[in-house]
């Protein structure tokens, strides 16, 4: 393991490892309740290897863990990237990929952020890990914290999606459905943390939570014929996915492994847009916004957690924020299904959305290298796609009984 500090994202200030520093002692005085995380911490490696190839095995030397940790497996990662074939020649685009991290062991991207915090865990000698959620991050812990002999507490919206909530509850998680939003949840799961000495994997809060997410940009990087990339497109809500693909391909920049990363374009649905009234004013965070809603329920965020990074991942990689409607995601859901045989949830589907928007603004071109993150299995939430879809054909057991139209 190669050393490493702790950075302030805002005061630029520099911390050593402490199992107790969530983020920076001098910038969180400023926090607001209900606000975004104020003194969110990066991790700061001193000396990332410098050769290809990336591979499973070789991804632990570019996180923060002791090589004497001995983890129990549990296959988190390792995604694969899909040429898909039919969607790009549905769009023209002969350079067009689909990170479908969807593969992950829990069903979502959620999973590389929890398997990294779980670690951590095991490390300082936690038993219990606790975090709010929308239902991803909950399950994506609930699965690794099973899969490593932790105890895992959840609080969810109980608004949440019925198949995220079985999931948690299947992987033996205490789950606590919260009569509220998630932002209240995450306020309510925080305090409890605190009071009762549970490791916080909160999104954001816990700087290893946007360290295990960028194990999807070193593995983009690594399987890019050239490693070069253009543009990366992603759906956003606390923008702590989007921080962590910037951290992934600025490690991979300070290593000289790239020259340069690639812009950094971020999806944000409905209501649920307060990176984008952000990104639009020129903002260095995100506005608040007040009941947001949009069918993507891993997207209902009221005040985005990591809005200072992300504003500043996409200010650093030349990117934008792109804005979508609820139909347009759900139409997104039909097509990636139909044209690259993936079932998506509405906040993975958002990625091809977004891309959509992009190639209409001439934000993206049609030539370029393009990666889209499929975050989740449409599984998870089948009630979103429901509605898209005509109703099952029933037919009898003999073939004169079959719809004369097949």
């Amino acid at each position: 393991m190669a050393s490493f500090h702790l950075e302030c994202v805002e005061c630029g200030g520099v911390f050593t490892e402490d199992p107790a520093l969530l983020v920076c002692p001098r910038c969180s005085t400023e926090q607001e309740p209900g606000g975004h995380a104020r003194g969110v911490l990066l991790v700061r490696h001193c000396g990332l290897p410098s050769s290809w190839p990336l591979d499973g095995s070789s991804l632990r030397a570019w996180l923060p863990l002791p090589p004497t940790l001995e983890l129990p497996r549990h296959p988190v990662g390792g995604t694969p990237l899909l040429p898909v074939p039919s969607l790009r020649r549905q769009l023209g685009m002969p350079h067009l990929w689909v990170k479908d991290d969807s593969r992950n062991p829990s069903g979502s991207t959620k999973d590389r952020a929890s398997w990294l915090v779980c670690a951590k865990a095991l490390q300082y000698g936690f038993a219990t890990v606790a975090a709010a959620s929308t239902g991803n991050a909950a399950s994506a812990l609930a699965s690794c914290a099973a899969a490593m002999g932790l105890r895992a507490v959840l609080f969810v919206p109980d608004s949440a999606p019925p198949a995220k909530l079985l999931q948690i509850r299947a992987c033996g998680a205490t789950l606590l459905a919260v009569r509220g939003s998630y932002d209240q949840a995450f306020e309510l799961s925080s305090a409890a943390c605190a009071a009762r000495g549970w490791y916080n994997r909160n999104t954001a809060m816990n700087p290893f939570t946007i360290e295990g997410k960028k194990t999807a940009a070193l593995e983009i990087a690594t399987e890019i014929p050239g490693h070069q990339v253009d543009a990366v497109i992603v759906g956003c809500g606390d923008g702590v996915i989007l921080g962590g693909l910037g951290k992934g391909f600025a490690d991979l920049e300070e290593a000289r492994l790239l020259a340069r990363g690639p812009r950094l374009l971020a999806v944000q649905v409905g209501s649920s847009d307060a990176l984008a009234r952000g990104w639009e004013a020129g903002h260095a965070h995100a506005a608040r916004v007040e009941r947001a809603a949009c069918v993507a329920d891993s997207l209902n965020v009221e005040a985005p957690r990591n809005a200072v990074h992300a504003m500043r991942v996409l200010r650093e990689s030349r990117g934008d924020c792109v804005r979508v409607d609820d139909d347009a995601v759900r139409q997104a859901v039909a097509l990636l299904g139909s044209w690259a045989g993936l079932f998506a949830e509405p906040a993975g589907a958002a990625a091809l959305a977004g891309l959509l928007r992009a190639l209409e603004t001439g934000a993206v071109r049609r030539d370029e290298r393009v990666v889209l993150m499929v975050t989740g299995h449409g599984l998870k939430d089948p009630g979103a796609a429901q509605i898209l879809f005509p109703p099952q054909l029933c037919v009898g057991c003999q073939v004169d009984e079959l719809p004369a139209d097949l």
